[in-house]
């Protein structure tokens, strides 16, 4: 089965009740949206959306499998393989998952994931606690600095970023933009 996005955010308020959750599901769902658009994959947005909005299922209320619960989830759903697969790839190297990222919407998932969160930290210490004024520099001063945001892991960024070889810059462009996107949205 391939959820549609209302139906895969259904599936996430069943193991998500905080907002944080909630809100990040949403805002990687926007994202990867906005990339597959972007990647000339718009005859998939909604599988990128639904990609993005499951990526964390079980974080929430199991952040010592993570990866690992949301795949024994999923097949008790049954949901598509494919989504399985893309959802644990984004914990390559961090959870012990050896399901590499290898579909272009999955590098972009790993990279985006953690880039969302530094970039919405720097958004929040702004006069206009928003994204519609941000621009890469910003971004880019806080990620040099490695005690802000210090959750957002800037190594995974940089190695999705070369996964797929794109500059940070152009990563963290795209990524305002389609954080733009999500929070015009709203």
């Amino acid at each position: 089965m391939i959820p549609t996005p209302q139906e895969a955010y259904e599936l996430l308020k069943e193991y998500n009740t905080g907002e944080f959750h909630l809100k990040h599901g949403r805002i990687v769902g926007d994202v990867m949206r906005w990339f597959a658009v972007d990647q000339g994959f718009g005859d998939e947005a909604d599988f990128w959306q639904t990609v993005g909005i499951l990526h964390d299922l079980d974080f929430e209320k199991y952040p010592e499998q993570h990866c690992v619960k949301e795949e024994e989830i999923m097949r008790e759903h049954g949901v598509d393989e494919r989504i399985i697969h893309a959802t644990t790839s984004h914990g390559f190297g961090l959870t012990g998952i050896a399901a590499r990222p290898e579909h272009r919407m999955e590098k972009i998932l790993f990279a985006a994931d953690e880039l969302t969160g530094l970039i919405g930290a720097v958004a929040v210490m702004r006069p206009s606690k928003s994204v519609s004024d941000l621009e890469v520099k910003s971004v880019k001063k806080k990620f040099k600095d490695k005690s802000f945001a210090a959750g957002c892991s800037r190594d995974v960024i940089r190695q999705g970023t070369e996964m797929l070889g794109w500059e940070l810059d152009e990563l963290i462009g795209k990524t305002i933009e389609a954080m733009r996107a999500s929070e015009n949205a709203d």
